[in-house]
């Protein structure tokens, strides 16, 4: 697989690997991500932008629905019994359902520089007024674990992402531990919350 080819079936394979280590399966190491997530979104139906394989959308409420540009990614999320589509499936739908959430967990370090909240903003009309966004990137051991990651994306880049799209501002944070932990632990992340401004 060449360096950034994240639309390529190794990709989909890589990830599938790495989530299904048997340490990773013994330790239940998802779990306070899941507790994160349900956290920040609670109930909310979410439009999970980069969903990957699925590791965030089969913990997100009924009513989620999962993007990728990867279209073996999304087989796999349907082989989960999952609700996934490619972009040019997603946007292509008649019935344009709106949600009351956003995520975007380890997208954005992945695209070009300067690129994040253009492609965030193309899924802002399927947004309610109100709507949760949750913005998640790697600290710099995480980012440094993958070669398709392409920007470091840290506060302050994801709080500029936020301003872009015209989101409301909320709250930023270190998780699931202190930040200068990010420098030593893979799984450190930043995390950003906005919400979408009432009409």
């Amino acid at each position: 697989m060449a360096d950034g080819d994240t639309a390529a079936a190794a990709y989909t394979k890589r990830l599938k690997t790495r989530s299904g280590a048997g340490w990773k399966r013994a330790l239940d190491v998802q779990a306070p991500y899941r507790w994160n997530l349900n956290r920040l979104l609670g109930g909310r139906p979410t439009l999970d932008v980069g969903c990957g394989i699925g590791r965030n959308l089969v913990n997100l409420p009924v009513g989620s629905v999962g993007v990728d540009h990867n279209p073996t990614s999304v087989q796999v999320c349907r082989d989960a019994g999952l609700t996934a589509f490619t972009v040019e499936e997603f946007l292509a739908r008649k019935d344009r359902e709106r949600y009351s959430g956003m995520l975007a967990a380890h997208l954005l370090e992945h695209l070009p520089v300067g690129a994040g909240a253009e492609v965030l903003r193309g899924y802002l009309p399927f947004l309610e007024p109100g709507a949760v966004v949750v913005l998640i990137c790697p600290q710099e051991r995480g980012f440094a674990s993958d070669p398709t990651h392409t920007v470091f994306m840290d506060q302050s880049a994801l709080a500029g992402i936020v301003d872009e799209l015209g989101l409301v501002p909320q709250r930023q944070y270190s998780f699931p531990l202190p930040r200068l932990t990010g420098r030593v632990f893979t799984y450190n992340e930043f995390v950003t919350v906005a919400v979408v401004p009432a009409a």
